[in-house]
Protein backbone atom coordinates (compact mmCIF):
# COMPACT_ATOMS: atom_id res chain seq x y z
CA UNK A 1 0.00 0.00 0.00
CA UNK A 2 2.81 2.44 0.77
CA UNK A 3 4.24 1.75 -2.68
CA UNK A 4 0.91 2.65 -4.23
CA UNK A 5 0.72 5.98 -2.42
CA UNK A 6 4.25 6.93 -3.35
CA UNK A 7 3.69 5.89 -6.95
CA UNK A 8 0.47 7.89 -7.19
CA UNK A 9 2.08 10.96 -5.65
CA UNK A 10 5.00 10.55 -8.02
CA UNK A 11 2.56 10.43 -10.90
CA UNK A 12 0.94 13.64 -9.70
CA UNK A 13 4.31 15.37 -9.62
CA UNK A 14 5.19 13.92 -13.00
CA UNK A 15 2.09 15.29 -14.64
CA UNK A 16 2.78 18.82 -13.43
CA UNK A 17 4.33 19.73 -16.76
CA UNK A 18 3.31 22.14 -19.53
CA UNK A 19 -0.47 22.09 -19.76
CA UNK A 20 -2.02 19.86 -22.38
CA UNK A 21 -3.39 21.67 -25.38
CA UNK A 22 -4.85 20.84 -28.72
CA UNK A 23 -2.46 19.03 -31.02
CA UNK A 24 -0.01 21.39 -32.74
CA UNK A 25 -0.64 22.28 -36.33
CA UNK A 26 1.05 19.98 -38.85
CA UNK A 27 4.37 21.12 -40.22
CA UNK A 28 6.78 19.61 -42.67
CA UNK A 29 9.86 21.27 -41.22
CA UNK A 30 12.36 18.75 -39.88
CA UNK A 31 15.35 19.90 -37.87
CA UNK A 32 18.73 18.27 -38.51
CA UNK A 33 20.14 15.83 -35.98
CA UNK A 34 21.99 17.70 -33.24
CA UNK A 35 23.75 16.88 -30.04
CA UNK A 36 22.97 19.10 -27.10
CA UNK A 37 26.55 20.30 -26.89
CA UNK A 38 26.48 21.58 -30.46
CA UNK A 39 23.14 23.38 -30.29
CA UNK A 40 23.51 27.21 -30.34
CA UNK A 41 21.27 27.63 -27.27
CA UNK A 42 23.61 25.55 -25.15
CA UNK A 43 26.97 26.56 -26.62
CA UNK A 44 28.03 28.54 -23.55
CA UNK A 45 25.94 26.83 -20.89
CA UNK A 46 27.28 23.83 -19.00
CA UNK A 47 27.50 22.61 -15.42
CA UNK A 48 30.83 23.20 -13.69
CA UNK A 49 30.66 19.73 -12.14
CA UNK A 50 28.21 16.90 -12.78
CA UNK A 51 27.88 13.44 -11.24
CA UNK A 52 25.71 10.80 -12.98
CA UNK A 53 24.89 7.44 -11.38
CA UNK A 54 22.28 4.72 -11.92
CA UNK A 55 19.54 5.02 -9.30
CA UNK A 56 19.14 2.39 -6.62
CA UNK A 57 15.72 0.64 -6.65
CA UNK A 58 13.16 2.46 -4.53
CA UNK A 59 12.23 0.75 -1.27
CA UNK A 60 8.86 2.20 -0.19
CA UNK A 61 9.04 0.59 3.27
CA UNK A 62 12.37 2.28 3.95
CA UNK A 63 11.05 5.53 2.54
CA UNK A 64 8.05 5.38 4.85
CA UNK A 65 10.34 4.68 7.81
CA UNK A 66 12.47 7.68 6.84
CA UNK A 67 9.38 9.88 6.54
CA UNK A 68 8.21 8.81 9.98
CA UNK A 69 11.65 9.79 11.26
CA UNK A 70 11.30 13.22 9.65
CA UNK A 71 13.46 12.54 6.58
CA UNK A 72 11.44 13.32 3.44
CA UNK A 73 12.22 11.64 0.10
CA UNK A 74 14.17 13.64 -2.46
CA UNK A 75 12.82 12.58 -5.87
CA UNK A 76 12.60 14.42 -9.17
CA UNK A 77 14.14 17.73 -10.21
CA UNK A 78 15.41 20.29 -7.70
CA UNK A 79 17.36 23.44 -8.58
CA UNK A 80 18.36 25.43 -5.51
CA UNK A 81 20.88 28.23 -5.89
CA UNK A 82 23.79 26.80 -7.88
CA UNK A 83 22.98 23.17 -7.08
CA UNK A 84 20.90 21.07 -9.48
CA UNK A 85 19.65 17.59 -8.58
CA UNK A 86 17.68 15.12 -10.68
CA UNK A 87 16.86 12.09 -8.53
CA UNK A 88 15.39 8.74 -9.65
CA UNK A 89 14.49 10.05 -13.10
CA UNK A 90 14.40 8.01 -16.29
CA UNK A 91 16.59 9.16 -19.16
CA UNK A 92 13.38 9.91 -21.06
CA UNK A 93 12.25 12.28 -18.30
CA UNK A 94 15.70 13.84 -18.14
CA UNK A 95 15.64 14.47 -21.89
CA UNK A 96 12.16 15.97 -21.61
CA UNK A 97 13.35 18.29 -18.82
CA UNK A 98 16.44 19.28 -20.78
CA UNK A 99 14.56 20.11 -23.99
CA UNK A 100 11.49 21.48 -22.16
CA UNK A 101 9.05 19.09 -23.81
CA UNK A 102 6.75 16.43 -22.42
CA UNK A 103 8.01 12.87 -22.01
CA UNK A 104 5.47 11.61 -24.57
CA UNK A 105 7.19 13.83 -27.16
CA UNK A 106 10.47 11.94 -26.72
CA UNK A 107 10.75 9.01 -29.13
CA UNK A 108 13.54 6.46 -28.75
CA UNK A 109 14.50 3.01 -27.41
CA UNK A 110 12.18 1.49 -24.79
CA UNK A 111 14.93 1.51 -22.16
CA UNK A 112 14.81 5.32 -22.06
CA UNK A 113 11.66 4.96 -19.93
CA UNK A 114 12.92 2.18 -17.65
CA UNK A 115 16.48 3.07 -16.62
CA UNK A 116 16.63 5.55 -13.72
CA UNK A 117 19.52 7.88 -12.91
CA UNK A 118 20.62 10.32 -10.20
CA UNK A 119 22.37 13.52 -11.28
CA UNK A 120 23.99 16.05 -8.96
CA UNK A 121 25.53 19.10 -10.61
CA UNK A 122 26.94 22.51 -9.78
CA UNK A 123 26.09 25.54 -11.91
CA UNK A 124 28.66 28.28 -12.61
CA UNK A 125 28.60 31.49 -10.58
CA UNK A 126 26.06 33.93 -11.94
CA UNK A 127 23.82 31.20 -13.38
CA UNK A 128 20.05 31.52 -13.29
CA UNK A 129 17.57 28.76 -12.54
CA UNK A 130 16.31 29.01 -16.12
CA UNK A 131 19.80 28.03 -17.35
CA UNK A 132 19.52 24.53 -15.86
CA UNK A 133 17.69 22.85 -18.81
CA UNK A 134 20.34 23.98 -21.32
CA UNK A 135 23.09 22.79 -18.98
CA UNK A 136 21.31 19.46 -18.61
CA UNK A 137 21.24 19.18 -22.42
CA UNK A 138 25.00 19.62 -22.53
CA UNK A 139 25.51 17.05 -19.76
CA UNK A 140 23.34 14.45 -21.54
CA UNK A 141 25.27 14.98 -24.76
CA UNK A 142 28.57 14.60 -22.93
CA UNK A 143 27.79 11.70 -20.60
CA UNK A 144 25.18 9.74 -22.59
CA UNK A 145 26.39 10.82 -26.08
CA UNK A 146 22.83 11.94 -26.74
CA UNK A 147 22.01 12.98 -30.30
CA UNK A 148 18.46 13.99 -31.18
CA UNK A 149 16.41 15.93 -33.71
CA UNK A 150 12.88 17.26 -33.94
CA UNK A 151 10.26 16.39 -36.50
CA UNK A 152 6.49 16.20 -36.72
CA UNK A 153 4.98 12.73 -36.75
CA UNK A 154 1.52 11.25 -36.53
CA UNK A 155 1.29 10.06 -32.96
CA UNK A 156 -1.25 7.73 -31.26
CA UNK A 157 -3.02 9.46 -28.38
CA UNK A 158 -6.10 9.13 -26.21
CA UNK A 159 -8.57 11.95 -26.76
CA UNK A 160 -10.45 13.06 -23.65
CA UNK A 161 -13.95 13.87 -24.94
CA UNK A 162 -17.41 14.45 -23.48
CA UNK A 163 -19.61 11.33 -23.30
CA UNK A 164 -23.08 11.02 -24.79
CA UNK A 165 -24.82 11.96 -21.54
CA UNK A 166 -22.73 15.08 -21.00
CA UNK A 167 -20.30 15.89 -18.17
CA UNK A 168 -21.20 14.79 -14.64
CA UNK A 169 -18.64 16.88 -12.75
CA UNK A 170 -19.31 19.71 -10.32
CA UNK A 171 -17.86 23.04 -11.34
CA UNK A 172 -15.31 24.61 -8.98
CA UNK A 173 -15.37 28.38 -9.63
CA UNK A 174 -12.28 30.51 -9.26
CA UNK A 175 -8.63 29.89 -10.02
CA UNK A 176 -6.24 28.11 -7.68
CA UNK A 177 -3.43 30.36 -6.41
CA UNK A 178 0.12 29.85 -7.62
CA UNK A 179 2.70 28.56 -5.16
CA UNK A 180 5.17 31.06 -3.73
CA UNK A 181 8.50 29.18 -3.80
CA UNK A 182 9.84 31.43 -1.04
CA UNK A 183 7.18 30.32 1.44
CA UNK A 184 8.79 27.96 4.01
CA UNK A 185 7.80 24.31 3.72
CA UNK A 186 5.37 22.97 6.29
CA UNK A 187 6.38 19.94 8.41
CA UNK A 188 6.25 16.83 6.22
CA UNK A 189 5.98 18.85 3.00
CA UNK A 190 8.16 18.25 -0.07
CA UNK A 191 8.74 20.67 -2.95
CA UNK A 192 9.68 19.69 -6.49
CA UNK A 193 10.50 21.88 -9.49
CA UNK A 194 8.32 21.31 -12.54
CA UNK A 195 7.96 22.92 -15.94
CA UNK A 196 5.00 24.89 -14.55
CA UNK A 197 6.80 26.05 -11.45
CA UNK A 198 7.02 24.49 -7.97
CA UNK A 199 4.67 21.76 -6.72
CA UNK A 200 4.36 20.64 -3.11
CA UNK A 201 3.39 17.28 -1.67
CA UNK A 202 2.39 16.27 1.86
CA UNK A 203 2.06 12.62 2.90
CA UNK A 204 -0.67 11.70 5.39
CA UNK A 205 0.85 8.69 7.15
CA UNK A 206 -1.96 8.41 9.69
CA UNK A 207 -4.67 7.91 7.08
CA UNK A 208 -2.50 6.53 4.28
CA UNK A 209 -2.89 9.42 1.88
CA UNK A 210 -1.09 12.22 0.09
CA UNK A 211 -1.95 15.74 -1.03
CA UNK A 212 -0.21 17.42 -3.96
CA UNK A 213 -0.54 21.18 -4.43
CA UNK A 214 0.20 22.01 -8.06
CA UNK A 215 -0.51 25.70 -7.74
CA UNK A 216 -2.59 27.06 -10.61
CA UNK A 217 -3.29 23.49 -11.76
CA UNK A 218 -5.18 22.72 -8.56
CA UNK A 219 -4.77 20.40 -5.60
CA UNK A 220 -4.92 16.60 -5.77
CA UNK A 221 -5.58 14.36 -2.76
CA UNK A 222 -5.01 10.58 -2.70
CA UNK A 223 -6.56 8.20 -0.19
CA UNK A 224 -6.82 4.43 0.12
CA UNK A 225 -9.90 2.33 0.91
CA UNK A 226 -8.65 -0.95 2.35
CA UNK A 227 -12.05 -2.64 2.21
CA UNK A 228 -12.57 -2.05 -1.50
CA UNK A 229 -8.82 -2.21 -2.29
CA UNK A 230 -9.16 0.96 -4.30
CA UNK A 231 -7.20 4.20 -4.39
CA UNK A 232 -9.27 7.39 -4.62
CA UNK A 233 -7.99 10.57 -6.22
CA UNK A 234 -9.91 13.80 -5.76
CA UNK A 235 -8.92 17.15 -7.18
CA UNK A 236 -10.29 20.67 -6.86
CA UNK A 237 -10.19 23.57 -9.32
CA UNK A 238 -9.01 21.19 -12.03
CA UNK A 239 -9.09 22.20 -15.69
CA UNK A 240 -9.67 19.57 -18.34
CA UNK A 241 -6.11 20.15 -19.52
CA UNK A 242 -4.83 19.37 -16.01
CA UNK A 243 -7.09 16.29 -15.86
CA UNK A 244 -5.65 15.10 -19.17
CA UNK A 245 -2.14 15.45 -17.72
CA UNK A 246 -3.14 13.53 -14.59
CA UNK A 247 -4.63 10.73 -16.69
CA UNK A 248 -1.51 10.65 -18.84
CA UNK A 249 0.71 10.24 -15.78
CA UNK A 250 -1.45 7.47 -14.27
CA UNK A 251 -1.78 5.61 -17.60
CA UNK A 252 1.98 5.73 -18.10
CA UNK A 253 2.64 4.61 -14.52
CA UNK A 254 0.28 1.66 -14.85
CA UNK A 255 1.54 0.86 -18.33
CA UNK A 256 5.17 0.76 -17.26
CA UNK A 257 5.92 3.97 -19.14
CA UNK A 258 4.22 2.88 -22.36
CA UNK A 259 0.80 4.44 -21.81
CA UNK A 260 -0.52 6.91 -24.37
CA UNK A 261 -0.64 10.66 -23.96
CA UNK A 262 -4.11 11.96 -23.10
CA UNK A 263 -5.14 15.18 -24.86
CA UNK A 264 -8.00 17.41 -23.78
CA UNK A 265 -10.51 17.58 -26.61
CA UNK A 266 -13.60 18.15 -24.43
CA UNK A 267 -14.03 21.80 -25.28
CA UNK A 268 -14.95 22.36 -21.61
CA UNK A 269 -13.67 25.55 -19.98
CA UNK A 270 -13.37 26.45 -16.33
CA UNK A 271 -12.44 24.41 -13.26
CA UNK A 272 -14.06 21.26 -11.88
CA UNK A 273 -14.07 18.92 -8.90
CA UNK A 274 -12.96 15.48 -10.09
CA UNK A 275 -12.87 12.05 -8.43
CA UNK A 276 -11.09 9.04 -9.94
CA UNK A 277 -10.53 5.50 -8.66
CA UNK A 278 -7.69 3.06 -9.29
CA UNK A 279 -7.28 -0.56 -8.30
CA UNK A 280 -4.54 -1.07 -5.69
CA UNK A 281 -3.53 -4.21 -7.58
CA UNK A 282 -2.88 -2.08 -10.68
CA UNK A 283 -0.91 0.48 -8.71
CA UNK A 284 1.19 -2.11 -6.88
CA UNK A 285 1.93 -3.97 -10.12
CA UNK A 286 2.99 -0.67 -11.68
CA UNK A 287 5.29 0.04 -8.74
CA UNK A 288 7.04 -3.32 -9.18
CA UNK A 289 7.36 -2.79 -12.93
CA UNK A 290 9.25 0.43 -12.16
CA UNK A 291 11.73 -1.21 -9.80
CA UNK A 292 10.11 -0.65 -6.40
CA UNK A 293 10.35 -3.38 -3.80
CA UNK A 294 6.80 -3.87 -2.55
CA UNK A 295 5.30 -6.21 0.06
CA UNK A 296 4.37 -9.56 -1.46
CA UNK A 297 6.86 -9.41 -4.30
CA UNK A 298 10.22 -8.05 -5.38
CA UNK A 299 10.92 -5.42 -7.96
CA UNK A 300 10.44 -6.80 -11.45
CA UNK A 301 8.89 -10.02 -10.15
CA UNK A 302 5.37 -11.25 -10.84
CA UNK A 303 4.73 -12.26 -7.21
CA UNK A 304 1.97 -10.83 -5.07
CA UNK A 305 -1.12 -9.02 -6.28
CA UNK A 306 -1.73 -9.19 -9.99
CA UNK A 307 -2.87 -6.18 -11.96
CA UNK A 308 -6.54 -6.22 -12.88
CA UNK A 309 -5.40 -4.93 -16.26
CA UNK A 310 -2.17 -6.81 -17.01
CA UNK A 311 -1.97 -5.42 -20.54
CA UNK A 312 -1.42 -1.96 -19.08
CA UNK A 313 -4.42 -0.41 -20.86
CA UNK A 314 -5.74 1.11 -17.65
CA UNK A 315 -9.20 -0.46 -17.50
CA UNK A 316 -10.01 1.08 -14.10
CA UNK A 317 -8.91 4.45 -15.46
CA UNK A 318 -11.32 4.14 -18.40
CA UNK A 319 -14.17 3.24 -16.03
CA UNK A 320 -13.42 6.17 -13.73
CA UNK A 321 -13.38 8.58 -16.64
CA UNK A 322 -16.76 7.34 -17.84
CA UNK A 323 -18.24 8.06 -14.39
CA UNK A 324 -17.30 11.70 -14.96
CA UNK A 325 -19.41 11.79 -18.10
CA UNK A 326 -16.26 11.75 -20.20
CA UNK A 327 -14.61 9.22 -22.49
CA UNK A 328 -11.16 8.23 -23.71
CA UNK A 329 -10.97 7.56 -27.46
CA UNK A 330 -7.88 6.26 -29.31
CA UNK A 331 -6.85 8.65 -32.08
CA UNK A 332 -3.84 9.72 -34.09
CA UNK A 333 -2.72 13.32 -34.43
CA UNK A 334 0.38 15.11 -35.81
CA UNK A 335 2.75 16.17 -33.05
CA UNK A 336 6.25 17.51 -32.79
CA UNK A 337 8.55 14.76 -31.54
CA UNK A 338 12.10 14.80 -30.24
CA UNK A 339 13.65 11.79 -31.95
CA UNK A 340 16.57 10.23 -30.09
CA UNK A 341 19.03 9.17 -32.79
CA UNK A 342 21.63 7.88 -30.36
CA UNK A 343 22.08 7.48 -26.61
CA UNK A 344 24.39 5.31 -24.55
CA UNK A 345 22.68 3.15 -21.95
CA UNK A 346 25.65 3.49 -19.59
CA UNK A 347 26.94 7.03 -18.96
CA UNK A 348 30.64 7.77 -19.11
CA UNK A 349 32.41 7.67 -15.76
CA UNK A 350 32.33 10.64 -13.39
Amino acid sequence: MSAGLLLAASAAFGQAAPASAAAPAPTTAVAPAVSASSAPATANLAFDVGSVRPSAPLDPLKMMADIQAGKMPNLGAHVNGLRAEYNYMTLKDLIAAAYKVKAFQVTGPAWLATEHFDIVATMPEGSKKDDAPAMLQALLADRFKLVAHKETQEHPVLALVVGKGGPKMKESPGDAPAIDPDTPLKPGEIQMDTANGPARMTLDLKHGGATVNMGAKGTVTYSVDIQSMMMHMTSTKTTMAALADTLTAMMKQMGGGSGRQVLDMTGLKGNYEVTLEFSLADVTAAARAQGMNTPGGNAGSPGGAEASDPAGAGSTVYASVEKLGLKLEPRKTPMEQLIVDHAEKTPTEN
